[in-house]
């Protein structure tokens, strides 16, 4: 019997959850719609799909439990033919009548209990139309429309005029308001505005204006130290960055007008997202992805592509530039595509270099961006001999091995002395000497890269020294000639170092480092087959053969050019002796410039107390203000201390003097020598004078 009634809960619990599903499905809906066609307001809605989840599962514990304590009291209350028997299902029954009910039960549950039964039990027990099952879809539906209204904010705040900007208050005639034409690739429209605060496009025109004016001519003073009279035509400013204004005889109100830049455009490699990718050897493409954003529009935005391909001095460099589609966007370009290795024209052993260049759309000032280099590298084969390296070639003899020669050659010995472990010790002296030369010879082949000065066919030299040693070193003992470590003291007490063997070469440090580590492991494995002990040689040898294969793959490097490339000379002025434009350009050498100039410090100081300024001092202040202060909320600030102070606010003295003195630099170095006459007198100063 526990069988049927495990078999009435899932029935139960099915209609329950189908009961509810349509309303799951109904609170995501929303959610789903705000993540999907609300980009701006995306990273906000993006959390509540994980809590609509969150709630899925607890209401689905919940049901399961309610189902599971009350099915027997729902299909009592449902059908009456059960006799409110139905709990006797869930146990084994204990009496005689227990057992006769129990069966009596069960040849009535086929006939009472359908599909209709139990959804007509679902909508009884878990109702749909109740403010507690609606309440989630409610709160769905605000996060909805508090995400459109966040988009709707984002959009408005980021095209700024787009739309005709409206007034603060009505123009007023006699009153001066504003007329500001954007520039026309903006895409911002022209708008009329009484006096306030705006925000306009850089390049915009700007124009102060009176309507049905009457009595004397306004003037608006800018922050600049500009008065414009406001005519009939207007008075018309471009606008180049950010000032504030006022009316002349109105000197309480002051109104801004920010400048909002026209921004470069912005460029990214979204795929590789890696500046050097190295290819499998068997990829059949390659997955890039690029895109290009702009405040107003792109109007050009390319892929330059240059293939490199060969190695050594031979290398061969073919360019490409593909255009990037134009998209439904014009602000946006966004390209993906899978290149194949063929469309690229890349085989094994080649590299593909490209970035990405965009330009936009201002027709004097155009803006053009590029994006860092990025590598594509498909490895090819391994080489059979490592003789070529990045190095500079050299003219060797036939008997000088590669590295990866003399591994080779090792191995091959160690094999013999396995195969044949009586191997007569003479003959393996000098299968392990004759590796050991063959070392030597590349290890100072090396070495001269490094500044090492031992010859490259350096046996003979070898051979002389040990038979010096042998036999001549007596006579040297005998005619007083100084050893060694004398002669290296007399060379550094007398002698000149006219260079140093790790500068002496034209590698960078990274170089140097591989270079010098391929010689260490040369001198190991050298050493190791010396002392007839060739196992231990094969690990330095392997490490001097990665050192160098290193060196080989940094052979090529790609820089673009940036040589300076001097204006053409006109052909009338050639042999004409005339040096009127001329000159050169390069920056003649000087004295050390001034920290602040004569009249800014001079300023400062009559800032100080109450007297009297110099004369023209505030051209001086906003001069050395619109030169010293980039940041243009601080420069706005100190125009404003400047147009205080002429105003005749005293206490606003204090607060000029504060950002002037912010704009002094500190007094450079001096490099010049100083001119000092060495008297008798301070030399005896010094202690230096003979007794």
């Amino acid at each position: 019997m526990r069988d049927a009634a495990d078999l009435l809960r899932g029935r139960l619990r099915r209609a329950v959850l189908r009961r509810r599903a349509p309303l799951w499905l109904a609170t995501l809906l929303p959610l789903l719609a705000c993540a999907l066609c609300l980009p701006a307001a995306r990273p906000y809605t993006l959390a509540a799909p994980p809590l609509w989840a969150v709630w899925l599962l607890w209401d689905l514990a919940r049901w399961q439990r309610r189902v599971g304590a009350q099915w027997a009291a729902w299909l009592d209350a449902a059908v009456p033919a059960l006799e409110d028997s139905s709990a006797l299902l869930a146990g084994a029954a204990e009496t005689p009548i227990a057992r006769l009910q129990q069966e009596r039960l069960r040849t009535r549950l086929a006939a009472t209990l359908g599909p209709d039964e139990y959804r007509a039990i679902a909508r009884l027990r878990a109702p749909v139309a109740a403010l507690s099952a609606w309440l989630p879809m409610l709160l769905a539906l605000a996060v909805a429309g508090a995400a459109w209204g966040w988009q709707q904010r984002q959009l408005t705040g980021a095209a700024g005029g787009h739309a005709a900007a409206p007034a603060a208050r009505a123009i007023v005639d006699g009153e001066i308001y504003l007329r500001v034409a954007p520039p026309a690739y903006t895409g911002v429209a022209a708008f009329e505005t009484a006096a306030r605060d705006i925000e306009v496009p850089q390049y915009a025109d700007v124009r102060w204006c009176v309507r049905n004016a009457g009595g004397a001519q306004p003037v608006v003073e800018l922050s600049d130290g500009q008065a414009l009279p406001v005519g009939a035509d207007c008075a018309r400013w471009r606008a180049g960055e950010s000032i504030f204004w006022r009316a002349r005889g109105k000197a309480g109100t002051r109104y801004n007008v920010r400048v909002r830049p026209d921004q470069a455009p912005q460029v990214s490699v979204v795929a590789p997202n890696e500046l050097i990718t190295v290819l499998p050897a068997d990829a059949g493409g390659v997955q890039l992805e690029l895109s290009a954003r702009d405040d107003y529009a792109i109007v050009r935005a390319s892929l330059h592509m240059t293939l490199a391909r060969g190695s050594g001095e031979n290398i061969r460099f073919s360019d490409r530039e593909v255009p990037l589609p134009e998209s439904a966007d014009p602000k946006l370009r966004h390209w993906q595509k899978r290149w194949t290795l063929a469309v690229l024209g890349m085989e094994p052993g080649d590299e593909l270099y490209f970035f990405v260049r965009a330009t936009d759309n201002a027709p004097e000032h155009a803006h053009t961006t590029q994006s860092p280099t990025y590598t594509l590298r498909l490895p090819g084969p391994a080489a059979e001999s490592l003789d070529a390296t990045a190095l500079p070639s050299m003219v060797k003899p036939e008997s000088l091995r590669s590295q990866r020669q003399i591994i080779m050659d090792t191995e091959q010995l160690l094999a013999d002395l396995q195969a044949k472990p009586n191997l007569p010790r003479a003959t393996l002296r000098e299968r392990s000497e004759s590796i050991a030369g063959d070392q030597a010879q590349l290890r100072r082949r090396y070495g001269m890269f490094l500044g090492e000065e031992s010859s490259l066919f350096g046996d003979e030299h070898e051979h002389e020294h040990e038979h010096e040693q042998e036999h001549g070193g007596g006579h040297a003992a005998e005619h007083g000639a100084p050893k060694r470590g004398a002669e290296a003291a007399i060379i550094a007490e007398f002698g000149h170092a006219h260079d140093q063997e790790d500068n002496a070469t034209i590698f960078d440090p990274a170089t140097k480092a591989l270079l010098k580590r391929a010689l260490a492991a040369m001198w190991d494995a050298e050493k190791s087959l010396r002392a007839i002990t060739p196992k231990s040689a094969l690990a330095p040898e392997y490490k001097a053969l990665a050192a160098i294969k290193e060196l080989q793959q940094a052979e090529r490097v790609y820089l673009h050019r940036t040589a300076f490339v001097p204006p053409a000379l006109r052909e009338e002025k050639r042999m004409s002796g005339d040096m009127v434009g001329a000159l050169s350009y390069k920056r003649a050498q000087g004295g050390a410039a001034e920290p602040a100039p004569a009249e800014v410090r001079e300023l400062v100081l009559a800032l100080a107390g109450d007297g009297t300024l110099p004369a023209l001092w505030s051209k001086s202040a906003r001069e050395i203000i619109a030169a010293r202060i980039t940041d243009q909320e601080q420069k706005l600030a100190a125009q404003r201390a400047v147009q205080d102070v002429a105003d005749g606010c005293a206490a606003c003295r204090a607060v000029l003097r504060a950002w002037l003195r912010g704009t002094l630099a500190e007094a450079p170095v001096r490099l010049q020598a100083q001119p000092l006459a060495d008297t008798p007198f301070r030399r005896a100063w010094r202690g230096k004078e003979q007794p």
